[in-house]
């Protein structure tokens, strides 16, 4: 799961703002899954959502690790 939530963060960063839809899409999972996934991004700061159903990143730094 992890290892999803970072893809997902990344996917964000790479992207700019991102819908849920287009994060369904990408990832291949549900919208309720990925919900799930971004309440752990927001719980930590590292996304929010500007609008209903649209993701951006932060500017909270964060470690980039392989």
């Amino acid at each position: 799961m992890l290892t999803r939530i970072k893809s997902i963060y990344m996917f964000i960063h790479e992207k700019g703002t991102v819908t849920t839809q287009d994060l369904v899409d990408e990832f291949g999972i549900t919208p309720r899954t990925i919900q799930r996934d971004l309440n752990v991004l927001v719980f930590n700061h590292l996304v929010h959502s500007p609008c209903r159903g649209k993701w951006t990143t932060t500017g909270k730094k964060v470690k980039k690790t392989s």
